[in-house]
């Protein structure tokens, strides 16, 4: 999230107007703050079983600021079908693999466990379907024998900070096309 807002601190095609966190005290909302972007949460733990009104609150506070782009930047709720129908075609999200494999949680271990030489991170389209939306954008690393679950996440995270600035960019002024940064 952070490099987002330095990247778009410059000349930039788009603009932030909100950073909005599901985690009270999360690093990014001091940060964003920091750096004048106003920031809301809504806690899911203050909507037990009801998914339906977290994500109404969601929408209110996003609405509110109607923003063009959504970008999730770890944001660890699954959305439902009818969040992501409101705002069709507007939401990116960064996923810590090369889709289609490895949707979901455990990326790094899955692809240390199953003996893969490249990993990597994906920016894609989000869709009602968990990390199945058109791939914007992807950057590999090579696993090293030596990697771990951990090594691997800082080397992907590293990947991440410079493809999902660049893919913004693109998807802002309207270009769809993956971006494959080697």
């Amino acid at each position: 999230m952070v490099a987002l807002l330095r990247d778009m601190a410059g000349e930039h095609p788009a603009e932030p107007v909100l950073v909005l966190s599901n985690v009270p005290g999360a690093g990014g909302l001091q940060k964003a703050s920091a750096m004048g972007i106003a920031t809301a949460v809504v806690d899911h733990r203050d909507f037990p079983g009801d998914r339906p009104g977290f994500e109404a609150a969601l929408i209110g506070e996003l609405d509110a600021v109607q923003p063009d782009i959504i970008c999730l930047a770890g944001f660890m709720r699954v959305l439902t079908a009818k969040f992501v129908q409101h705002y069709q075609g507007r939401i990116l999200n960064i996923h810590p693999s090369l889709l289609p494999r490895y949707k979901g949680l455990h990326t790094h271990e899955r692809a240390l466990k199953a003996g893969d030489d490249q990993h990597g991170c994906s920016v894609h389209l989000v869709t009602p379907d968990l990390d199945a939306g058109p791939i914007l954008g992807q950057a590999g690393i090579v696993v090293r024998p030596d990697d771990t679950a951990e090594t691997l996440a800082a080397r992907v995270l590293e990947r991440e900070h410079i493809l999902y600035p660049a893919v913004l960019r693109r998807f802002a002024v309207g270009d769809l096309s993956p971006l494959k940064v080697p």
